[in-house]
């Protein structure tokens, strides 16, 4: 006889009630007389808002991405519009990717948001995320929905929100958001629609986008440079196929050779095992091609088209992927020194990181006597920056996993515009006879060779995320005193929201929303941060270490210490 958990039974019999259509009623009931693992998995807790939306399995039940839960985020999310904008014709923006039911799922969205007699504009095929961010400010929407799992496997989809001015949802918003949801019943989604309060958009807004890339992401690289740049792109089957290639061409790119193979939107991402460009084996075909025609930069994008990845020639001419904090870290330094050359520099300028990306960030924004703000992980937060200084001037902002903004007219990480400033900084060195290696390496010899070192942990399932909390618990009850033979200085401790010195004991507060991160620093400058993923069954160790580096010379020599030193300290913290 199988065995179900009452408190899960009981949420079970909820979903076989009439509320449920037959399809999901028959699927649970499959699951209770075959896989009662996975009945438990899908049901024994609702699923909740990470650090970029939500995101899970497609699946029937509460912990699942189905209809029935998006229905209630979307019901939810109605009624709280209404509230917050009395009076008003309300208005949303949908955008969907090319995961499997992401089309059908956005129609479930935009029935309901309709149904509750909300204007919806839906993009009529698929669309990467950042043009969603621009369209709900240039639509003058209230609210804008991404249906996209980023680079979650197949398996997955999920469901970003984004407010009024183009960013993600953030507190108080975010709870009360939440709130609002938790107070519904799956009979209150109201899902029949209103099919004339539901607009069609397309291209009207695509011209729209390209031309705020075009505007956002041109630096005056000379039309020779340009033609000049042999280019590798790939979209790994996603949705900046869609809009990438346009920009390039009508920037003046006109080297461009996009891999084929990875062309087609495909929810089945049949060519790699993980469609995340943070991975060199996702751009294998791309590198591949680049090494066949001599290409000087590869980029490609995840599926909802946000992040990218860079790989250029290094010094021994070898095509490798530049790692987030490399490409943001250049990104930064260029847009500077561009709008400091031109003039167009603001005394109260500023650029945004995370508290888990490199510390170089805060050099370079010193350099150009400029702030550089810091928040916790995700772009919602650099959003809120913007939002929150309207008086100071944005240039950009990123974060470790590669991901970067451009100026403030997309309020997310956009590999959109991206990828033309990464073309713009790669076509004006080679136009030099240099490349963006060499670029990256003498920004190392100014501020000091930065390098960066991720370790993610995958704990699938209830008992992967009891795992997870526990070594927090356990990080946290027992503090590392020393890191690799270097003595801790300073820990930092998001979730209580102090950060203690702890040769003399002395406390501070810090001025950052609380998350569940711990961050420490040690005497030689190291700085190893512990955070669970928002979004994934993982916990991630970033680890960052610095030496100086005197001349171009001694950089394979220092690289080496350096991974040393990082192989040293993953030693020492068993991980």
């Amino acid at each position: 006889m199988i065995y179900i958990k009452p408190e899960i039974l009981e949420k079970v019999n909820q979903w076989l009630t009439p509320a449920f259509d037959n399809n999901t009623q028959q699927q649970i009931k499959e699951l209770i007389a075959h896989n009662p693992q996975e009945l438990e998995e899908s049901f024994y807790q609702n699923i909740t808002f990470g650090t970029g939306g939500m995101r899970g399995i497609v699946g029937v039940g509460n912990n699942r991405i189905n209809k029935y839960t998006l229905g209630k985020n979307t019901q939810g999310i109605s009624n709280y519009i209404k509230k917050q904008f009395p009076g008003e014709t309300h208005k949303v923006a949908i955008a969907y990717d090319c995961r499997h039911n992401s089309a059908e799922l956005a129609k479930v969205v935009a029935d309901v948001f309709s149904a509750n007699d909300i204007q919806v504009y839906l993009f009529s095929e698929l669309r990467p995320t950042p043009e969603l961010s621009f369209a709900v400010t240039h639509l003058e929407c209230h609210c804008g929905i991404v249906l996209t799992a980023s680079h979650n496997p197949p398996e997955y989809n999920g469901y970003k929100v984004y407010w009024n001015d183009g960013g993600q949802l953030v507190p108080p918003q975010d709870q009360e958001v939440t709130d609002e949801i938790n107070a519904l019943k799956f009979e209150d989604i109201l899902f029949e629609a209103k099919e004339s309060l539901i607009h069609y958009i397309d291209t009207d807004i695509d011209e729209a986008f390209i031309n705020a890339s075009l505007k956002n992401g041109s630096f005056g690289t000379s039309t020779k440079a340009k033609q000049g740049l042999k280019i590798v792109f790939t979209s790994l089957h996603g949705t900046s196929i869609k809009l990438n290639p346009v920009v390039l061409e009508r920037a003046g790119y006109t080297d461009v050779h996009i891999v084929k193979e990875q062309a087609e939107p495909n929810g089945d991402f049949p060519t790699v095992k993980s469609p995340n460009p943070e991975e060199p084996e996702a751009l294998k075909m791309a590198l591949a091609l680049a090494d066949k025609i001599n290409a000087d930069i590869v980029i490609g994008t995840d599926p909802d088209g946000d992040r990218l990845g860079v790989a250029v020639r290094n010094p021994d001419g070898k095509m490798t992927l530049l790692n987030g904090n490399q490409t943001m870290a250049m990104m930064s330094d260029f847009l500077l020194n561009f709008h400091s050359k031109n003039n167009t520099l603001q005394g109260n300028a500023f650029i945004a990181s995370t508290i888990v990306s490199t510390p170089m960030m805060l050099k370079i924004a010193e350099k150009y006597n400029t702030e550089c703000k810091v928040g916790l992980t995700g772009f919602k937060w650099i959003a809120k920056m913007i939002k929150d200084h309207p008086a100071q001037q944005f240039i950009g902002g990123g974060e470790e996993s590669f991901g970067y903004m451009v100026s403030d007219f997309v309020r997310d990480k956009d590999s959109v515009t991206a990828t033309l400033l990464a073309c713009e900084m790669a076509a004006q060195q080679k136009e030099k006879g240099k490349t963006l290696y060499d670029y990256l390496i003498s920004l190392y010899q100014e501020h000091g060779f930065y390098k960066e070192h991720l370790v993610s942990m995958v704990k699938k399932g209830i008992e992967g995320a009891e795992e997870i909390k526990q070594m927090m618990v356990e990080l946290r009850a027992n503090p590392l005193k020393e890191i690799a033979g270097s003595k801790v200085t300073v820990l930092e401790d998001y979730q209580t929201g102090i950060a203690k010195n702890l040769l003399t004991g002395t406390e501070e507060k810090i001025d950052i929303p609380t998350s569940n991160v711990l961050i420490y620093y040690t005497e030689d400058g190291t700085k190893v941060a512990a955070r669970p993923s928002g979004t994934e069954p993982k916990i991630k160790f970033y680890i960052s270490v610095n030496l100086p580096l005197q001349n171009k010379g001694d950089y394979k020599r220092v690289s080496e210490k350096l991974d040393e030193k990082i192989v040293s300290i993953l030693k020492s913290i068993n991980i």
